[in-house]
């Protein structure tokens, strides 16, 4: 069964993604991090997914900081830390 985190994730975000276009599929995550609270655990779980967009584009200090906020919140409240292919497909 699907963690509920993952209907956080625009499935335009998604369609982007698996279109090739990383970049835009990376600022709509960015919007969707950006309408939930500050630290929350949907929050926390964007901004993972934004991490792992960026090292995916081979920015891995953004990406590698951004997973450094995320992953202690998720840890926190006991979200699961998925992967870039579990959460938006291989993108190829």
């Amino acid at each position: 069964m699907a963690h509920p985190a993952l209907t956080l994730i625009p499935a335009e975000a998604i369609r982007t993604f698996a279109d090739g276009d990383d970049y835009a599929a990376l600022n709509l995550l960015r919007r969707a991090r950006d309408s939930q609270p500050l630290h929350s655990p949907g929050w926390a779980y964007l901004e993972r997914v934004v991490g792992l967009v960026l090292i995916h584009l081979q920015r891995e200090v953004e990406g590698t900081f951004a997973l450094e906020r995320a992953d202690p919140l998720l840890d926190g409240v006991g979200w699961p830390r998925l992967s870039l292919e579990e959460v938006m497909g291989s993108g190829e």
